[in-house]
């Protein structure tokens, strides 16, 4: 199965929430209504410094799916 880059995700215990699964490298879950990240890789000190602007640019790219993915629902209501 090939899943899709950016997932929403949703829990009844935390209905504040907006989470956002990035499904590729480096693979995370943000929480769009706090900005806190759990992050499913380990990474050293090394890692870090080169990935930080692939990061940045996963992070700004889950904001972006997720505005998008609000925006076709409210088109497809009307």
């Amino acid at each position: 199965m090939e899943l899709p880059k950016f997932l929403l995700g949703d829990n009844t215990d935390t209905p504040e929430a907006i989470f956002v699964i990035h499904t590729e490298f480096p693979r995370f879950i943000i929480n769009l209504a706090d900005d806190q990240i759990e992050w499913f890789e380990e990474f050293d000190n090394e890692d870090l410094k080169e990935l930080e602007e692939e990061m940045t640019h996963c992070i700004t790219g889950a904001s972006e799916f997720y505005d998008r993915e609000m925006a076709r629902y409210e088109n497809a209501d009307d």
